[in-house]
């Protein structure tokens, strides 16, 4: 996989090193968690949230599965940065699980930008599988963005149970969300 520019880097993790990450002090790298729908009277409060948090001093690098909703909004703001993006590939036939032919279309627009590639070993169930994405990205995170109701997750390994992976970790957590608005 190729990267955009002079600085991207070009490396594809596979599954066998999908645990190792080479951690650099120079670099600061924000995971992202979030809801796959973003109510209307939300998204701008959430955009300019992703902007203000990518907009850090040093070296940033962000981490995302590219699941639809505030995975692939955060690393398109993250690219429209200049930031590089980290795909972490949840272990399953994950493309066809993304949802409609628009979502699949921007989960491999995304992921031909990224400067790095991480696919998890496969697990179980579906569920399994995004929350270890979830728990991998969180284990490699200096902080971690949620785009996150408040509410508890709907199914395992979903927006809440990563939040409380991470808080339970001393990741810190910053929400984006307007107080009141409920998800569909």
């Amino acid at each position: 996989m190729t990267g955009t520019g002079s600085a991207a880097r070009t490396t594809v993790r596979r599954s066998h090193d999908a645990g190792r990450l080479v951690r650099r002090a120079d670099v600061t790298r924000i995971g992202v968690t979030g809801h796959r729908s973003i109510p209307a009277a939300v998204e701008p409060s959430v955009r300019s949230g992703m902007r203000r948090v990518l907009r850090g001093d040093g070296s940033l690098e962000a981490l995302t599965s590219l699941a639809a909703g505030a995975d692939q909004l955060f690393a398109d703001i993250a690219l429209a940065s200049g930031v590089p993006v980290t795909a972490v590939i949840p272990g399953m036939d994950y493309e066809t699980h993304l949802g409609d032919a628009a979502t699949r279309a921007a989960y491999r627009r995304i992921l031909g930008f990224c400067a790095a590639r991480v696919e998890l070993p496969t697990e179980p169930t579906h569920e399994e599988a995004y929350y270890a994405a979830g728990r991998w990205i969180v284990d490699h995170a200096d902080r971690v963005v949620a785009v996150w109701d408040g509410r508890p997750a709907r199914g395992p390994g979903g927006t809440g149970d990563v939040v409380a992976y991470a808080r339970r970790n001393g990741v810190p957590v910053t929400v984006l969300w307007k107080p009141g608005v409920r998800r569909d």
